[in-house]
């Protein structure tokens, strides 16, 4: 009974955690008794978990530690802990040291792997370790016994040639370069960079062999570095001939039978708002009054499914590729320009097929009634953000009536949202002027948010959590269907922990007892940093505290929309996971069995992780614009702001959004150390303090284009 108590005092306040946490606690429940069987009702018990929302999560949380291999499912909803001896699964997280650390979710704390240890596992690997003895106040230690998948099997960098072999160094975290024997070269000469491949790597060489499977081209010219980006994070740059030749053939013209079976709503007002240099219109809006006081608003998304039909070579290719990939300079599509710019792009004053959300909806924004399926639309007018964002500024032009009608509508459901939970982030985006024959940043400015944003987003919101819903509110107790929702995890506490401690320091607070308090307290702070010289900081650091959104078959819901059902439903164009919905939402309306959830569960996680890489290398593309736009500034001085603290160094965000580090081994007037809680750097000797948030003047020192690196000196704080 002892051990019992003693669990349930552990996890007190259960409620608030996220599904990471509570995975730490279930697996600590099961460790605790490894022969013995639990199922989600006595886990609940054992945790003091009585609200049905943590319960739910509960029951997530054990699906996927099965999945994981971490526990067996005995029986329907009966789960005991999987038999491994000495061993663990996890992922590998190299060290600039060259030792790793292993994460896994079968233990609480990172295992140590020495670099002897690691038997040529790589940055990212999915490795099998046996854990040594432990020993009393030692972290774990291990060493690597198994490969069991390897994160990449490619890499880029840059070739160093000698006379009678070469190297490729490549660019990361990857801690070795190939060994190129000359005859792989593959023409590659020195200085270029290019892709090489493992082609062997014998167990006491200290250097993998390999091949240079193609050359990208020299370094520093604008081509090579932007596909190198891509490269680097495994994404293509160029389609397949086969793919493009599918394209071709689908005509444009829509089939007389095809207009037939839809809804045809070519007669309502429609048109479409999208950024200045926007090609492929996916979205389109529409609307009409239908009483007094009641709306019609259509939701129009292009009918993406109709044309990539499953197993066909471009469902193949836009399956791999899942999502768009958007660089400083240029757009990576995942559909073929034919499709995504032409036949399924809204364009002004053509028909198209459509798959569409319909609402009735009263002066209040309150849905009265939701239709949804495929249609036949004819856009009237194609609008820019600032076009529309001048109608509603003046009152004045092309369909005025209609634009400020839902413009209205948007700011009223944009405010029940917030009051329902709905967390208020507004980032700053940055936004380079490039030259187009070179490539070289000319100038950086800021891409702001206005209301004719926020009106296009209201909407699209709207359609995503209504379709998700329509699914996912299963009726009269029965399980919800098969489907792909969009979900977002409740922040760690420990984190929410430190970020109101240091904010406590400039004399603000958030509530943590509920998730509800948590967004109300976060979008008052947001409103009350605003202007203010700690607003960057702040807005960043609550930014980290929050879990990353990904795609799901297990919904859990969307903690920073405050939404119970989530899914995307709007962008098939670029997502991969929009043409599912699609799909399922299609099945599901003409009466089909649900989807086998498996199956769907991989495509949620091979998305998600596509969308992961299509992030770093648009951060990637955005650093390296950044360097190259510092570099001939080397010497000049700039005024910061410190946006990150680190035990090697403290980086500095100037007023352009360019980031750069100050290398702690500069800091030559004290031994400094990093305060974690604290968010800063101490003075051993002086206790000078370098806080995050603080206002600095740095020198810039060096330009690395090639580590996409800044380097700065502190001239004054």
């Amino acid at each position: 009974m002892a051990k019992k108590k003693n669990r349930k005092k552990k996890a007190k306040n259960l409620s608030n955690f996220n599904k990471k946490q509570l995975k730490k606690h279930i697996l600590d429940i099961f460790y605790g008794d490894p022969q013995k069987t639990y199922n989600y009702k006595q886990l609940a018990l054992f945790l003091g978990v009585k609200d049905m929302e943590t319960k739910k999560l509960i029951n997530v949380v054990l699906d996927e530690l099965a999945e994981n291999e971490n526990l067996e499912q005995i029986q329907r909803g009966k789960f005991k802990l999987k038999s491994r001896g000495g061993y663990i699964c996890g992922r590998v997280e190299l060290q600039p040291q060259g030792f790793a650390h292993i994460i896994s979710e079968e233990v609480d704390r990172p295992v140590l792997v020495s670099q002897r240890n690691l038997n040529h596992a790589m940055e990212g690997d999915k490795v099998r370790v046996y854990l040594y003895a432990r020993r009393k106040k030692h972290q774990l230690e291990g060493e690597v016994a198994e490969i069991v998948e390897r994160a990449k099997t490619t890499f880029v960098g840059t070739v160093e040639r000698s006379k009678n072999y070469a190297f490729l160094v490549p660019v990361g975290k990857v801690g070795f370069d190939l060994f190129i024997p000359t005859e792989k070269l593959n023409g590659a000469k020195d200085g270029q960079k290019a892709i090489g491949k493992i082609t062997e790597w014998p167990q006491k060489a200290k250097n993998p062999f390999g091949e240079i499977i193609e050359v990208l081209g020299d370094s520093g010219k604008n081509e090579t570095e932007m596909h190198a980006i891509l490269a680097e994070f495994n994404l293509p740059y160029r389609f397949p001939e086969n793919v493009l030749k599918a394209a071709e053939k689908i005509p444009l013209d829509i089939p007389q039978e095809e207009i037939e079976k839809r809804r045809d709503m070519r007669d309502v007002t429609t048109f479409t708002i999208d950024p200045e240099d926007a090609k492929d219109f996916d979205d389109a809006l529409s609307i009409r009054k239908i009483d007094k006081g009641v709306w019609e608003v259509g939701i129009h998304i292009a009918d993406v499914s109709y044309y990539v039909r499953p197993n066909t070579i471009l469902d193949d290719e836009a399956y791999s590729r899942a999502t768009s990939v958007y660089l400083v300079d240029r757009v990576v599509p995942m559909l073929p320009e034919r499709l995504s710019n032409g036949v399924c792009s809204l364009r002004p004053n053509e028909d198209k097929l459509c798959y569409s959300a319909v609402f009735h909806l009263n002066d209040e924004a309150e849905v009265l009634k939701q239709w949804f399926g495929r249609t036949l639309i004819h856009s009237n007018r194609r609008f820019t953000y600032e076009e529309a964002q001048d109608i509603i500024e003046t009152g004045e032009g092309d369909l005025k009536d209609e634009v400020l009608t839902l413009q209205d509508l948007a700011v009223k459901l944009r405010g029940k949202r917030f009051r329902e939970g709905s967390l208020a982030f507004d980032r700053i985006e940055v936004k380079f002027e490039i030259e187009e024959e070179t490539g070289k940043p000319l100038a950086v400015s800021f891409k702001e948010s206005k209301e004719s944003n926020k009106l296009i987003e209201e909407f699209m919101l709207l359609a995503n959590k209504k379709v998700a819903e329509f699914i996912g509110k299963a009726k009269n107790k029965k399980h919800a269907k098969t489907f792909v929702y969009r979900i977002h995890d409740r922040p760690d506490p420990e984190k929410l922990d430190n970020f109101n401690h240091f904010i406590n320091k400039f004399g603000y607070g958030i509530q943590t007892t509920s998730s509800r308090a948590i967004a109300r307290s976060m979008n008052s702070l947001m409103e009350n940093v605003k202007g203010k010289n700690e607003q960057n900081v702040i807005e960043t650091l609550a930014i980290r505290s929050m879990a990353k959104a990904e795609y799901s078959t297990r919904n859990i819901g969307h903690y920073g929309l405050g939404f119970e059902f989530y899914s995307h439903f709007t962008s098939p164009i670029r997502r991969y996971p929009d043409i599912m919905v699609h799909r399922l939402l299609e099945r599901y309306l003409e009466g089909g069995r649900s989807a086998n959830a498996q199956k769907y569960e991989d495509h949620c996680h091979h998305s998600s992780e596509m969308e992961s890489r299509a992030a770093l290398a648009e951060r990637s593309s955005i650093k390296y614009k950044q360097v190259e736009f510092m570099k001939d500034k080397v010497g000049q001085e700039f005024p910061g702001v410190i946006s990150g603290i680190t035990d090697w160094g403290i980086y500095v965000e100037l007023e352009n959004k360019c980031e750069g580090m100050v290398p702690i081994r500069e800091l030559d007037d004290d031994f400094y150390i990093f305060d974690e809680k604290n968010y800063c750097l101490v003075g051993k000797h002086s206790n000078k303090t370098y806080q995050l948030g603080e206002h600095v003047k740095v020198e810039i020192w060096r330009a690395n284009i090639e580590r996409k690196q800044l380097d700065f000196k502190l001239i004054e704080a």
